[in-house]
């Protein structure tokens, strides 16, 4: 097949994907890697390079995009579109850098280009609207490109060494402070409200899609906590669990620290708050459930030991405990995994592990896994549940 037969192909099957999108994630994923092949296998030397080197600039475009409040103007824009002016007048902005800012919002399809300073809104605008959660990484994770972006001075000064302590690496050499990038968020109101909200996008149902819940703990006593998520943040996990399982018996419990739970705006009153800082002692004792989701790759293995072992000890013969986690392959690792897994480098001093390493940290703890839950379909992403009980020597 020549080129321009291959352009034609594609051209057709992009025609064919506006009509009716994709809609199941294992095919959305194949098509994107299907795509990333084809880029791949078209780029030149240079491309590859600009690519890789331009990455943050489309980042910066966007998040200045967003800090105008130029999607909540375009979003409202209709066929016969807004000029630049017109823009620059609602934003409290200036023209010229309306103009330079919309090259990003249009080159990446957030907005469409009608003529010469000339624009409207395309289905993608709502995107980072206020109030959108896709709106809160473009916010935060900048934050996390600052730190990257000096990454290679880190290493040349302190030596090329994997960092392991929290209080103590690439993120503190960054950004000049002294203390956890937890305690730069307690310190920076809107980045622990943006983060809170960003940690809601990943929700409990990848795990109890394919946990048999029902049949776990269909028996637990009423006055039990039949699910303690620690570290849950604003409790969208176990409210998305509750309206799964509404008939479930037993007490759920959301665990975190003050500034989390105090920033929860509603809850479903079935859920009792808990404020808890999980390097204490654990308040809730013999719980059915203890449960983590993201919660340890922000840790290091010394950090993840010590929250694992205040679990161990409430724990009783009887409770479990799921750690639902990223899990990253011990080869051909997709790009997204690996880029998570250098932010958490980056911020925490941490990693992504893998499976041998996700067990052999919870052993370390006193706990044995008994059973590895993953899902059917292993998506860039995917949790994969660990189920653990106390082992006592």
């Amino acid at each position: 097949m020549g080129v321009s037969q291959l352009i034609n192909s594609i051209d057709a099957a992009i025609a064919s994907l506006a009509q009716g999108g994709v809609t199941v994630d294992t095919d959305r994923q194949q098509l994107l890697a299907a795509a990333n092949r084809l880029r791949a296998a078209s780029e030149s030397p240079l491309d590859s390079v600009i690519s890789i080197v331009l990455g943050l600039h489309r980042e910066a475009g966007i998040r200045t995009a967003v800090e105008m409040g130029l999607f909540d103007v375009l979003v409202d824009v209709k066929e016969e579109g807004i000029t630049a002016v017109a823009l620059a007048e609602k934003t409290n902005s200036d023209t010229i850098l309306i103009t330079r800012v919309m090259r990003f919002v249009t080159a990446l399809g957030f907005a469409k280009e009608l003529g010469v300073g000339h624009y409207t809104s395309t289905p993608k605008t709502g995107f980072f609207v206020t109030g959108s959660p896709l709106r809160d990484p473009i916010i935060h994770i900048a934050i996390h490109s600052q730190v990257l972006a000096q990454l290679p001075e880190y290493f040349q000064k302190y030596g090329y060494k994997n960092p392991t302590d929290i209080g103590a690496g690439p993120f503190q050499f960054a950004m000049n402070y002294q203390g956890t990038y937890f305690e730069w968020l307690k310190a920076n109101p809107i980045q622990q409200e943006t983060f809170n909200r960003m940690m809601a996008i990943t929700r409990l149902e990848r795990a109890v899609d394919f946990f048999p819940t029902e049949e776990r703990f269909g028996a637990t006593d009423t006055s039990q906590a039949v699910l303690v998520d620690i570290g849950g943040g604003l409790g969208h996990d176990l409210a998305a669990f509750h309206a799964r399982f509404p008939n479930l018996p037993g007490r759920l419990v959301l665990q975190d620290l003050p500034e989390v739970i105090n920033n929860i705006q509603e809850l479903n009153p079935a859920i009792e708050r808990n404020i808890y800082d999980f390097f204490t002692p654990q308040p809730i004792k013999g719980a059915r459930a203890y449960y983590l989701r993201t919660v340890l790759h922000d840790f290091p293995d010394k950090q993840s030991i010590q929250i694992l072992k205040t679990i161990r000890e409430a724990m009783t013969s009887e409770s479990v405990l799921l750690l639902n986690e990223n899990l990253l392959p011990e080869k051909d690792v997709p790009l997204y995994n690996a880029e998570i897994d250098f932010s958490m480098l980056a911020l925490f001093s941490s990693m992504e592990r893998t499976k041998k390493e996700w067990i052999a940290l919870l052993e370390a703890a006193g706990l044995e896994v008994i059973k590895v839950w993953e899902p059917k379909e292993q998506l860039v992403a995917s949790g994969t549940l660990f189920e653990a009980v106390r082992k006592d020597k």
